[in-house]
């Protein structure tokens, strides 16, 4: 396993060696009967000499391209294939010593990750160098489907659709683009049907093909006595699609026929002025309608792609989908993902902000560069648009901030030349290539960004984190991460979060007991981030006692667990700021439409911050991102000694409800005193304050009270069964919360069909309690709730077969007061 303990150094190795794989094959067909044969790459792992009988068909040096070889003159009865690989390792060394005119930062990351140098020198996944949550593990190798085609006249290589609503005849109309290879020394003449018998739509065109690249581009009218289902994001909608036929019958003889899904939604990126703010808004309205991004952050599910099945991109979009999620950013330093990746988040209704695959890094522009550069990304785009899951391309990650805060240290007299660079890379060569090939959706340079106002100032920006415009990336490990004050009132947040541990079952997995405590080699050696797992204890004394055991395996499992509650709680903090900043301005800020953090999955089992730990298994944080993700959610917050409670709503409508605040003394079950406000007005799709009052009434109101001795709970409900989950706010820090009993905690566990239904009993109020059942698959309707009830239901969903025996002899249950 190259995940166990040191090996990503033992097995360093592997990627500095050259490998060739190759086989022999009989051809199944006669091949004289045809006009050309190609061997043709979906994806070659990066730098390699292609042959073919002993002929060099050519060489790839791009992860992301597709590459097709003639081999029509070269194609025998029996054949040897070989493809020569050598280390992207040493290749992009090589690259970089050969860029003699200037040096490219960075060289090399830092130290801590263990990582390779010079990535920026190799169109390859960025990450498999080495990331700060990630293993180097540089793989070469045949990545993706490797096949031969043979065809006589004409072969469709790209085929997509992509939808548009014309104002002006209020009626959809759907682009059908086709990309074929003529082989036929003239044109070749016929017809195309196109048939989408739910919309009563069907429409034939005459069309030729001219020699050499033909493109085919239909505009198809939608019936307008049809009514068209749009495609909507999670939460807002259906995710309808139409099956479309699309036939070729052309005078050549043979017919292609192509089945695919139509899907109907319009994207746009709001960036206008606001009344009484500087600066611009920045927010995505789908189908006419404002929506407030709600997600994470996809890095590659595993440094071994192969290994990426359907399954594991079900499970981890799937929990996504679950947490109240609309979205995630595919981010610029992994991979553009497979094909099954966006037609789950097109199933799911997951919005996709996809990067292109460039990061943290500043890049080569040499005319060969370019050019490789320049096939990726009209490969990817024509792969990709027909998706109605991708709102948005964008140009790199990190990158105009990294020249706009110097972080690569260029004298000020050389900074002319990285400028142009970054204008060169992503405006007059990427930029270019996505308007011409995709006009349905915007396109922004990097992120973070200020953009349009990042264009008016050349496309770089003084400050790409200016919280007048575009989107913020934010980080911050040594402040308080309860104080809200610290956050930025961002128009839009694409980045921000906390580190914790993944649980002890998926460390146990690829470590040896002497690994296992907070100050091991392994733990150490795990975290990638330069003092991370100090910024974790200081982060987690703000508020929490450290675990004093004798035991050092029970204290590095509370330590574990510590780390997630802090994590979880500290990006609730920051998430519900956002949220609650959507409907106003203060001080000229705020408007925030967005919220993703960092970082949705896990490549490895480490220290990170992400959700989903390796595998899948949902973290505190990911239970928490279920309810600050919820559709209707009370957030409080304190401001100068007072209490205030908005509702936010991604509700459609407008609701009255009844804002319910209990106040529990940590000693007993009993609460204090409770407030019910009735005909509380919830606006939908906004965030309104609801409730006020000073801290030091409310604990008057509630004698017996005081910051240290109670915790507040509220929640909102309706008719209907319309509830939001319960949240809660704290007066004080745990650490010195009076009262807090040692709890005893139960739990019985039965079979519902095929979900277990576990019963809790506590008794006495149980902060954070956590259910874990180690490693059985699967994942609870709830975890790391405050109990303040003697009974509990929460509902487990297993996404294996297990049993109720299983269940109750893997089962731990932890709170806060068992940490010792």
């Amino acid at each position: 396993d190259p995940y166990y303990r040191f090996n990503d150094v033992m097995y360093r190795w592997i990627s500095l060696d050259n490998w060739t794989y190759s086989r022999t094959f009989k051809t199944p067909f006669d091949v004289r009967k045809w006009q050309k044969v190609n061997l043709v790459f979906e994806g070659v792992d990066t730098v390699a000499q292609i042959m073919f009988n002993n002929i060099t068909l050519g060489r790839t040096d791009n992860m992301f391209n597709r590459y097709s070889f003639d081999i029509t003159s070269v194609i025998k009865e029996v054949n040897f294939v070989k493809v020569r690989f050598i280390s992207a390792i040493s290749y992009a060394a090589e690259q970089s010593r050969c860029h003699k005119a200037y040096s490219i930062p960075p060289a090399c990351p830092p130290p801590v990750q263990n990582g390779e140098c010079h990535a920026n020198f190799i169109r390859k996944e960025q990450c498999s160098f080495s990331w700060d949550w990630g293993p180097s593990f540089p793989t070469q190798g045949i990545w993706k489907d490797v096949r031969i085609e043979a065809y006589n006249y004409y072969h469709l290589i790209y085929f997509s659709l992509t939808s548009f609503f014309v104002k002006s005849t209020q009626q959809w109309s759907l682009e059908i683009e086709s990309i074929f290879d003529v082989v036929s020394s003239k044109p070749i003449a016929g017809f195309v049907t196109v048939n989408i018998p739910k919309l009563q739509t069907q429409q034939t065109f005459s069309v030729k093909l001219q020699p050499g690249e033909g493109r085919v581009v239909l505009l198809v009218n939608i019936n307008k006595s049809s009514t068209v289902e749009a495609w909507w994001p999670n939460g807002y909608g259906k995710q309808t699609g139409y099956n479309t036929t699309t036939t070729f019958i052309m005078e050549a003889g043979y017919q292609i026929e192509k089945f695919s899904k139509a899907y109907f939604r319009t994207v746009e990126l709001v960036q206008e002025p606001i009344p009484g703010s500087p600066g611009l808004s920045f927010y995505f309205r789908i189908n006419g309608r404002p929506i407030f991004i709600k997600g994470s952050n996809w890095i590659p599910a595993d440094s071994f792609q192969d290994r990426v099945t359907y399954d594991i991109l079900w499970l981890l979009l799937k929990s996504a989908a679950d947490a109240n999620m609309n979205a995630l950013r595919v981010w610029g330093g992994g991979v553009y993902e497979q094909d099954e990746f966006y037609d789950i988040c097109d199933e799911l209704g997951i919005m996709i902000w996809q990067d292109f695959m460039f990061a943290c890094a500043l890049y080569p522009t040499d005319e060969n560069y370019l050019e490789s550069v320049r096939a990726e990304v009209s490969h990817q785009v024509r792969r990709l648009k027909s998706h109605p899951s991708i709102i948005l391309w964008s140009g790199n990650n990190e990158n105009e901030a990294a020249i706009a805060s110097n972080w690569f240290s260029i004298p000020y007299a050389d900074r002319e030349v990285y400028i142009k660079d970054y204008v060169t890379l992503y405006v007059k060569n990427i930029r270019e290539i996505v308007l011409t090939e995709d006009k349905s959706r915007p396109f922004i340079a990097s992120s973070p960004t200020n953009g349009l106002e990042s264009i008016k100032e050349g496309w770089l920006s003084q400050n790409p984190y200016d919280t007048h415009y575009g989107d913020t990336h934010f980080y911050d490990y040594s402040s308080d991460c309860w104080n809200w004050t610290v956050y930025p009132r961002t128009r839009f947040a694409s980045e921000y979060g906390f580190q914790s541990w993944p649980s002890f079952s998926a460390i146990e997995k690829v470590s040896s007991i002497e690994d296992w405590s907070y100050t091991s080699n392994f733990s150490i050696h795990r975290q990638h981030h330069e003092n991370g797992n100090d910024e974790m204890l200081q982060q987690i004394r703000h508020h929490f006692k450290l675990p004093q055991s004798t035991d050092p395996i029970k204290t590095f499992k509370d330590m574990i667990y510590l780390s997630q509650v802090m994590q979880a709680q500290c990006i609730k903090t920051e998430t519900e700021f956002y949220r609650s900043s959507q409907s106003e301005i203060t001080k000229g800020e705020g408007l925030t439409m967005g919220a993703l953090y960092w970082q949705l999955n896990d490549i490895w089992q480490a220290p990170s911050w992400a959700s989903l730990e390796y595998g899948g298994k949902w973290k505190l944080l990911h239970y928490f991102a279920q309810n600050f993700f919820a559709p209707l959610l009370p957030v409080a917050y304190e401001d100068k000694g007072v209490l205030y409670i908005y509702s936010v709503s991604d509700l459609h409508v407008d609701h009255k409800l009844t804002l319910r605040v209990v106040v529990h003394a940590w000693s007993s079950l009993e609460p204090v005193c409770t407030l019910a406000k009735d005909g509380v007005t919830v606006k939908a799709q906004s965030a309104v304050p609801i409730y006020k009052e000073s801290v030091n009434d409310l604990l008057e109101r509630c004698r017996n009270c005081t910051r240290k001795s109670c915790v507040i709970t509220f929640c909102l409900e309706g008719e209907g069964g319309l509830r939001s989950p319960t949240n809660h706010h704290f007066l004080s820090s745990l650490k010195d919360a009076v009262g807090l009993e040692k709890t005893q905690l139960s739990a019985s566990v039965s079979q519902q069909d095929d979900i277990y239904i576990f019963v809790l009993q506590t008794t006495a109020v149980a902060p954070f309690v956590y259910l874990d059942v180690r490693s059985i698959k699967g994942r609870f309707s709830d975890n790391g709730f405050l109990m303040t009830e003697k009974k509990k239901e929460v509902v487990f969903y297993p996404w294996e077969p297990t049993s109720v025996e299983e269940l109750e002899k893997s089962l731990t249950l932890t709170s806060l007061v068992d940490v010792v």
